[in-house]
């Protein structure tokens, strides 16, 4: 009994996980290159994260993807 229990609750965190995880991408903003130069900022190469980054503006230190 405490197996099926067990097993019961993980399944339920899993799901609930699993459910949040698109939310959770959906609200990072995506600036592009134009969105980020119309607002006073520059693209430039992060090489500590290996990642285009917003400098400048509004979206400073925003992923650029």
């Amino acid at each position: 009994m405490r197996t099926r229990l067990l097993g019961f609750t993980a399944a339920v965190i899993l799901a609930v996980l699993g459910a949040l995880a698109p939310v959770a991408q959906a609200a990072a903003p995506d600036v592009d290159r134009a969105k980020c130069e119309a607002h006073y900022g520059k693209v430039q190469y992060d090489s500590g994260t290996g990642l285009w980054i917003c400098v400048g503006g509004p979206y400073d230190g925003e992923s650029v993807p």
